[in-house]
């Protein structure tokens, strides 16, 4: 290992992490974003129940600290999954992050979707994920925007990167 890099030099490293995913919706499910049930005709599909941006925040978390994806740890074909509230997903994530030896720093996030309009929404999700993460929500960042002619007017995607801080005791 090159001396720069090596343990003796006792350098605090931050971890970064970033995840992306997304959902076709579907009519007659509700639809879920940062854990809120949000009001809307459709739904988003998925083998669980479809939280784009809980499912981008886990893959966010697990990416920061090189533990595979949510695939890993939640596969679509395992039959327990089926319908699972993602939080579940992220609650397993922190666990793995909290053993490598880390603390959520801060998340941000962008939702890109047609509608619902997330803005009515973005406090509630921000105190939500805040909540999930427990973080104040002043370290949670929820953006929106529309797809703008991307040809995903029935689909909903989310960004998420996350800044992880090396947990450290006097």
């Amino acid at each position: 290992m090159p001396a720069r890099m090596s343990q003796s030099h006792n350098v605090r490293m931050p971890r970064i992490g970033y995840g992306w995913d997304s959902h076709e919706f579907k009519p007659g499910i509700p639809l879920k974003i940062g854990g809120l049930t949000i009001p809307h005709h459709s739904g988003l599909a998925g083998h669980s129940d479809g939280d784009v941006l809980l499912h981008a925040l886990t893959d966010a978390l697990l990416g920061a600290i090189a533990a595979g994806d949510i695939g890993t740890y939640f596969p679509p074909t395992d039959p327990k999954w089926k319908g699972a509230d993602s939080a579940a997903f992220v609650r397993q994530a922190l666990k793995l992050v909290d053993e490598a030896g880390y603390l959520v720093g801060n998340i941000d996030s962008t939702l890109i979707l047609a509608a619902p309009r997330i803005g009515p929404h973005a406090t509630a999700i921000q105190q939500k994920v805040a909540e999930l993460l427990g973080v104040e929500p002043s370290r949670v960042g929820i953006k929106a925007k529309t797809p703008e002619g991307m040809g995903t007017d029935n689909a909903a995607i989310a960004h998420v990167a996350v800044l992880l801080c090396e947990i450290t005791w006097p």
